[in-house]
Formats: structure tokens, sequence, C-alpha cells
């Protein structure tokens, strides 16, 4: 089912730059996650349409929350608009100059070693490629890392580490086909519900079996068959365990072993030193004995077994050896390559393959080439590059840290928010601040990250910018222009292309258009790809791609070649990988320790990632109404022990400490959260809260093979905080954190936008007379200001009233309950046309009998908590199904199916 969603930008418009189309129709992707979501888009008189594109193979029409709500986000609001160099607003030619010399006097000082690039998923593979060219074959260092570094480099160095390349076998079909899906830290439900959805009605309809490894009881979970919440970090355990049970059932396709891999043996012995039963298995990992042998004896009996992995697996000290012990497990039963079966790693951004298959990883060094002297010696000749580089450059950890040590002078960050989202983020800042340049392009000015910038360039963003991107499966995909660029913005590839003009290479980076740069890219992935030096990545076929066959391309699965001119479904099916020995390697895996244990000052683990209808650092997802609903405020999951153990009460404002910073949230009471572990999400930034920043509290321990971060397992304590009041502030006037910071009274602010409203949630300290806001209040020049101040009751509302409209109002309370939130937001959009009305709205309490709907649970169609409560008590509901059928709740991307689950008598089978 395509459902439309259309939204008026005019409505949302805080610039004086207009929005218009370019064209109707136009088939693009989705800049949200890895699966890659085909969209038709268009826009008449401001009124943009956003539809699911039935005809792309990744959704076939559907979309999550986040897609759907995608047309309410392309507003300029906080856009970056025109360059700025040094806080001034200039034009491009100034801004270029001064980032080409900046970069060209540091190299010519210190050397190429002492500049970087740091780029992003979010960039398109074109805009990835001419980066990378600049980096690492005219400048002449390995310094570009990318974000995809802190999500799916573990998965990079495993696939390499079996396969010989970096390959995803399979495709998107095998979820469909499989008998046995075993997701493996990872919250599909939420994070990749298109492909979610397609494992449900497996479920439904065909009987397959869903298999949850994950140590929280996640929104995946409700739908399982089964769930082991093994303990953090005991992966590598569990599957060593499965491949020693295989051994022992004698569960092996030994002529695929014999024929096709090398190292089995020694693989297999270490398993067995390693977990050599289920009793040991159950023991190291925390599990029930009874559900490990049910989870090995479904892989036994399940030949179609396909193993889902995402960032649980990946954000570890020791992702790689994680990624490889599954890999093993289906070495050893020869299910790889085949329909419904193999080992599948799911990204997490648009771009991630992409960025991937150009080389922008620092230790990659293009086209899925290592630094070896036969590849130096390959592309320096490709790119007419005498100057290229010889070995990798820094990883992202490692780069921030250069720069904090003084060795790297100059980075340039493209379309990323690492002040938030590396870890140990205070020293990423402190790094940042103290770096003699800092270049940022990207589409928004309003990151933190960007405050550290010297030289501001502004990025066009999704909807103007034309590309292609590589999702999950291998299917390269284009992005399409459908609006005019917003201000004076332009296309990342431009913007490096001009760069690397004025530093001298501008014959190499002479290109007229975005095709150019993908036809030699193809061209790249082709050149002297045979023989012994056969390569995986090949899109050769389009090495002499015209632009209108660009521009019409549609979306196809590498390699695509003379002999597979349509793509390519699955690889090595033939048995046939890419190490010397044309053979996978089983890799011999011992379990080891996260780097840093809990201990008596820091006895709880800190877990992150994301929730539903929120997407990295909410730069665009936090623009939207519908999917600010789901969570309103950052906040922390704890259970019930635990916060008996800490004295917290649900809704109680703490304190998180880690070694490396802190963090100040709600805390919400979950039944379903471990002992011993809290969840905090990922999200929310300087822009969105006071003191929310979770990079400020993870620490920066990496894989040593892949270099990724360790952000799933950090060492915390944690205490209650008690406000001296809280209350909430509603207005059609959006405060600037800096002067809720500059206010001594607010300790605790969290911003959201509801309905054209502005909403902070507010604690602090002092007196509420005191506090900022109401000497805001009384600024509005044509209002009326009402108030009432209850000192001893602890009561205190301010409302600002227009013309019989409310302008905004500010609410606290010293003690208790504060009036609902709801009701006085709803009055900011409607006349009080009844002049008693005006003082209701100090009480706070509803005259319109208007029900309380409670937060949103199905964000696609706009169905709250109480109408889904209402309907199941009204009419007798049992199961998921009935309420689906019923009210459509869940009927389109399925990410809220087991909210739904959780709000019946008594929870169903889905």
């Amino acid at each position: 089912m395509a459902i439309k969603y259309c939204y008026h930008l005019e409505l949302n418009h805080r610039s004086a730059y207009s929005v218009t189309s370019l064209a109707s129709n136009i088939k693009t992707t989705c800049p949200y996650c890895g699966v890659g979501c085909g969209i038709t888009a268009s826009v008449s008189d401001e009124l943009v349409s956003i539809t699911g594109d039935a005809d792309h193979p990744a959704n076939n029409g559907i979309l999550c929350s986040k897609g759907m709500a995608l047309a309410e986000t392309l507003d300029h609001t906080d856009r970056l608009l025109s360059p700025i160099v040094n806080g001034q607003q200039t034009n491009w030619e100034f801004a270029l100059k001064k980032v080409a010399q900046g970069f060209k006097q540091c190299i010519d000082k210190y050397g190429p070693d002492s500049v970087a690039f740091y780029v992003s998923g979010q960039l398109l593979t074109e805009d990835y490629y001419v980066a990378n060219k600049l980096m690492k074959g005219y400048i002449g260092s390995g310094n570009i890392d990318t974000n995809s570094r802190l999500c799916m480099s573990s998965s990079v160095a495993g696939h390499k580490r079996a396969f010989g390349a970096d390959i995803v076998p399979g495709n998107y079909e095998d979820w469909d086909e499989t008998d046995l899906a075993v997701l493996v830290g990872s919250n599909a439900a939420w994070c990749h519900p298109i492909l979610f959805s397609r494992l449900l009605k497996a479920q439904k309809t065909r009987g397959a079996k869903i298999v949850i490894i994950d140590p929280r009881h996640t929104a995946s979970c409700d739908m399982a068959d089964l769930h082991l919440p093994l303990l953090p970090g005991t992966d590598v355990v569990l599957f060593n365990g499965l491949l020693s049970y295989l051994a022992q059932h004698n569960a092996i396709d030994a002529h695929y072993v014999a024929t096709h891999t090398n190292g089995m043996s020694k693989a297999l012995k270490l398993a067995n030193q390693d977990a050599p039963d289920i009793a040991t298995v159950a023991q190291k990992c925390g599990l029930d004995a009874a559900k490990v042998s049910e989870f090995y004896q479904l892989f036994v009996d399940n030949e179609r077994a396909l193993s889902i992995y995402s960032q649980g697996v990946n954000q570890s000290s020791s992702g790689t050896d994680k990624v490889n012990s599954i890999i093993n497990c289906h070495l050893y039963t020869g299910r790889i390559g085949k329909p419904g079966m193999g080992p599948f790693s799911v990204t997490g951004q648009p771009n991630a393959m992409g960025g991937r298959e150009v080389g922008g990883l620092a230790n990659v060094l293009a086209a899925h080439m290592d630094f070896t002297p036969k590849n130096v010696d390959l592309v320096s000749r490709f790119w007419d590059a005498p100057n290229i580089a010889t070995q990798g450059g820094a990883k992202a950890v490692d780069l921030f840290d250069k720069i904090a040590d003084g060795k790297i002078k100059a980075v340039w960050i493209m379309a990323t928010n690492p002040a938030v989202s590396m870890p140990n983020a205070n020293k990423v800042r402190d790094a940042l601040a103290k770096c003699p340049l800092v270049v940022v392009s990207d589409c928004m000015n309003n990151t933190d990250s960007m405050q550290y910038a010297d030289v501001k360039l502004p990025a066009m963003t999704w909807g103007e910018k034309d590309g292609t991107v590589t999702n999950s499966e291998r299917r390269i995909s284009r992005q399409r222009r459908f609006l005019d660029p917003a201000g004076m913005s332009k296309p990342d590839w431009w913007i490096i292309c001009q760069v690397a003009k004025y530093m001298g290479f501008e014959k190499s980076f002479a290109y007229q258009n975005v095709s150019e740069i993908y036809q030699e890219h193809s061209q790249l992935s082709a050149f002297e790809n045979d023989g012994e030096n056969l390569r995986a990545f090949n899109i050769g076929l389009h090495a002499d791609i015209s632009e209108k066959d660009y521009n019409e391309m549609a979306p196809t699965q590498w390699p695509i070649t003379e002999a597979t001119p349509y793509g390519t479904e699955r690889m090595l099916q033939d048995g046939e990988f890419f190490n010397q020995t044309r053979k996978a390697n089983f890799v011999a895996i011992k379990h080891q320790a996260p780097v840093h244990e809990t201990n008596q000052d820091y006895p709880l683990i800190l877990n992150s990632g994301r929730i539903r209808d929120q997407w990295h650092t909410m730069s665009r997802t936090g623009k939207s109404a519908k999917l600010n609903n789901q969570f309103s405020e950052p906040f922390v999951y704890i259970s019930a022990q635990d916060a008996q153990r800490f004295g917290v009460k649900d809704n109680d404002f703490v304190q998180i400490f880690s070694w490396w910073g802190k963090a100040l949230v709600r805390a919400y009471i979950d039944e379903k959260q471990p002992d011993g572990q809290i969840f905090m999400p990922m999200h929310w930034t300087e822009i969105y809260s006071s003191a929310a920043v979770i990079g400020r509290l993870v620490n920066p321990a990496t894989d040593s093979v892949s270099g990724q971060p360790e952000l799933k397992h950090t060492p915390v304590s944690l205490k209650v905080w008690r406000p001296a009041w809280h209350g909430f502030y509603i207005s059609h006037q959006k405060l600037a954190p800096a002067e809720l910071t500059a206010d001594k009274q607010i300790k605790y602010w969290a911003y959201n936008c509801q309905n054209g409203c502005h909403i902070l949630n507010l604690a602090g300290v002092g007196e509420v007379a005191d506090v900022g806001i109401i000497d805001q209040l009384k600024t509005f020049a044509k209002s009326k200001l009402l108030s009432y101040e209850d000192s001893v009751g602890g009561h205190y509302r301010y409302a600002n009233v227009e013309n019989n409209r409310l302008k905004s109002c500010f609410v606290a309370t010293n003690q208790g309950e504060l009036p609902p939130l709801e009701w006085l937001q709803n009055q900011m959009s409607r006349k009080l046309d009844i002049a008693d009305k005006l003082s209701y709205l100090l009480s706070g309490i509803s005259q319109d009998k208007v029900p309380n709907l409670g937060p949103i649970v199905c964000s696609c169609l706009g169905i709250y908590q109480q109408q889904i409560k209402d309907s199941i008590k009204a009419n007798g509901l049992t199961s998921v199904d009935q309420v689906v059928d019923l009210l459509k709740a869940g009927s389109n991307c399925g990410s809220c199916l087991s909210e739904i689950n959780q709000l019946l008598p008594q929870r169903s089978a889905v």
C-alpha cells in the first residue's frame, strides 16, 4: 500500500527564500537508512507530495514514518544559505580560495598528513568519489574517513577477512524466502521497518521463525518467536557455541567446506575451547540453557537461515570478531549466496555502501582496493596522480585525536556532526575549538559542529542534489533533484572540485556534471579488473554511460558488467571468493570482553541507539511535528530493580556520569530493560537539549581491526536530580539555545516543535518568578499578559494573549503535576472567542472536553494511544490483526505493531 503524503511548504516557511519545483513525479530515493527505499516526489504550487515508488524493489511502494514525513522537513528553516568566512557572509570565490589556500599552506609547511577530510554516508557516491580522489590522489594523504566508521566498518573488516572482499552476498528477497531469520544486535522493527515487515509476512504466511539476539527487549522482540537476551559483548561465545553444536550434530556441508574454504579446523578448535557446550554458553552469556538449545536446533533444522546483524554487533571493540563468528557458521553449513540464507549486514545510512565503494574509509584506497603496492600503482596510473597516498590514514577516533594533538591542523567536515556523534565528544569539541582551520560544508547552519567552523560552505540537501546511492543489498539507485537549491547552496561534488581547482588540480577535477564523475568511478572499478587482479566490485558496464542513460538509470545491484548487464542478485553462490586462494576463510576467534568493564564507581552499562521516529542528530526529522510526537524529551530507560537501587521514580530527572562526561535526562522505568544496563537514545544535540549529547558519555575504545568505536558499552553511574521547579513553555517564537543557557535559573531544557508551536520542557533552580522567560513574555508589544502566581501552593502560570489568540505561555510548579500541555498547545491555533475562556488558560484545564490522546503510536497514519485503547475496549479486540483491520494503525510500515501489541489486555502472538 503506497500512501501519499502532502505538505504545503508555505505553512512552515521561516525564510525569505522560496521553494520551487523543477518537475513532477520524480523518482528518487529516501535520505534516511540503508534500506534505500524508492520515492516518487512532485511539487506543484509549493505543495510537495511524497509517495513510495511502487516500482523500486527495495520497498515496493511502502515508506516508514520518517519517509512519510519527508515533505514536512523541506522548508529552509535553519538552512545555511551562503558561504561564511570567520563569521562574515561572503561569495563562493572568496570562501573556496580561503579553503584551498588554508589547506595548501598546511601541506607546504607540515606535509600532506597535516590535513584531513571527515565525510559522511549522507554524501552521494559522486561526492564521495571526488573527495577521496582529492585527498588520496592529489593531496597525497590517506586522511579521509567517514562517519560510516561508526556504524559498519566492522562488517567491512569481517567480510574482507572471510570473503577477500567487502561483499553482502544476498538481497532483500532473502528476507521473504528465509525459514529462519536470526537478528543479531538489530532492532529492525524500528530501525529498518520496511525490511522487518517482510519477515513478519514470511512469519505469518509461511511459518518462518524469527529469533532476536539482543541484550535489550526491543520492539522487534515483541514480534519474535524467540528472544535471547545475552549479556552485552558475549556474541562471540554464542556463535562459537553454535559452531561447536553444528559440529557435534554433524550439521556440516563437508563438500562445501573442503572445496571452498580454508581454516575450518583451527576455527572449530578455538570455538570448542571457548564454548564447548550449551551449559558453558548459557553461563557465559547469562542465558537460559533451554533457549540456547532451542536456537541452536532451529539453526540445524532450517537450511534457509538468514543471520541479519547491525550496530549491536558492529559497535564493539570486538565487532569484527563478532561478524566473523557469524560468518563461520554459514561457511560451515554452506549456507551462503543461496536464496533465503547467508550472513546479511544491514547498514544504517543511505549511502554507507557507496562510500565503501569509492574508498571513503581511511584504510581503503579506492574502488574496494586496499593499500598494496600493486593497487597504489594501478590507481596512480588511472588517476594520473604521481603524488598518490601509499598507506592508509587516520580512522575516525584517531583522526580527531590527531587534531587534538596538533598533528592535523586543517580539517574539512562534510555532511556530518562529529561534535555529537563521535565518542568522547568533549575531546572532539576541544580539538575542533583549537584546530587552526575547520571547514564545514553542510545544508544546516545550526549543528553543534558548525559552531567550530572558520569556513561554512552551504551544500544542497535532499531534493536539491543529484547522484547515486547504494543500499544494503548492493543496489545502486539514482537520487534525483526535484527542487531548486536553497539560497547559494551548491552540490558537494562541485564544492570539492572547485577547491581542487584553486589548489592547482583543475585538470583532474574538470567535471561538467555529476554523470561524468559516475562514469569515471565505473571505469576505475573495471580498470585491470581481471585474472589475478580480479575484484568483486565492478560496474564497468557503465564506463561509457551517457548523461541521458545516467539520468534514466534503473536501480541495479552490482556487479554490473557485460556478463551481468542487469546486475547481480546474489554473489558467492558459485563458491568462488576473492582471497588469494579463491576460497573463503574461517577465522579462529576467542571471546574478548569489552575494553571498559563496570566497577564500583561506574556500575551500570550504558547502551545507545535509535528510536523509531528520529534520525541521527535530528537536523531533518526534528522539523517534523509528526515525528516529534513519539518522544518529546531526551530520556534513559532503567529497570525497576535499578530504579529502586538508585532511588529513581518514573519521570524523574537523572544525571548520568561516565569517565568521559555527563548528561541530564528524564528517567523512564521500563519493565523490559535488563538489570545493570540502561539505554539512552543517540539523537539529542545541544540544539535540542541542554545536556543530552550521548557522545559526551561514550568511551572511545575501538576495534583493533576495524577502528570502529565501542558505542554500545560504556560504564556509567547515575543519581537523581531534584529541580526546584519544572514546567513548560509554548510559543510561536523560538528561543535560541544561547538564551536558555544564559538563564541561570534554567538547568534543564528540551526543545521540540509541534504543529507550528515551539515547545520547551524546562526545569531549574531558584525562584520561578526569576526565570528569564517571564521577562520575555512581557516584551511582546501588542499582547496582554495574564498571570497567576501561587507561591504557597507552588503553581505559576503566565499567558500572552493578542487579539484573543494565545501567543505564548509558561507554566511551572514547585511540586505536583503540570496541567496537560496538549490542550494549551491546541489553543495556540484557535481564536479564543469566549471572554471567560481566557481565565481557563491559566488553569490549563480543557473546557472543550477534548480528550487527551496520549502519545502517538502510528506516525504514518496519525493514530494515538488512547484511540487504540478505546477501540480495543469498545470492540473487545484481542489481537494485533484485529486492531490493524479496524483502525488501520500499523497497516503501512508496521513499525508500531509492537506498541499495539502491548496495549492489548493479553499480548497476542503476531
